[in-house]
């Protein structure tokens, strides 16, 4: 058969995910129909945005886990949604804040090993500028979105 699992690990971390409303309706003991409802009426209202798949990284390639903390430079200071948004764009990048105190940004970044997040480091300290980045690498994940590991 056709190992299909990199199409589809890449598809679930864009959000093509459904949620399995026969397993979910008998956890809550409620009606399948119920559930459809609610689930329908909360993805219109805005209430969910999308559904993702939780992975073992390590098992994806994807096991080098970096928090970065990032001070902006210059005219890039005064606008952090402009270099959130280029940052969020590239597929290293798991997740993207602006935030309060030291730093204008805090950045989840998931590569296969120390030498991939350092190129990484590289080419964006130059590309973007920074002021100044800070690295928190992460030595084992214990929960993530709501699911413990």
């Amino acid at each position: 058969m056709k190992d299909i699992r990199l199409k589809l690990v890449n598809l679930f971390k864009q959000g093509f995910c459904v949620p399995q409303i026969a397993r979910i309706a008998k956890k809550i003991k409620e009606p399948s129909t119920t559930l459809h409802y609610n689930i329908k009426r909360m993805e219109k209202e805005g209430v969910i945005k999308a559904y993702k798949a939780v992975f073992d990284y390590k098992k994806i390639g994807q096991g080098h886990c970096t928090y970065l903390l990032i001070n902006l430079s210059g005219e890039d200071y005064g606008n952090p949604e402009k270099i959130a948004k280029e940052l969020a764009k590239d597929e290293s990048v798991e997740s993207v804040d602006i935030c309060t105190g030291d730093y204008e940004l805090l950045v989840k970044l998931r590569t296969k090993d120390i030498d991939e997040y350092y190129e990484w480091v590289k080419n964006n300290v130059q590309k973007f500028k920074f002021a100044k980045s800070t690295s928190i690498t992460s030595l084992k994940q214990v929960k993530t979105e709501f699911v413990e590991m």
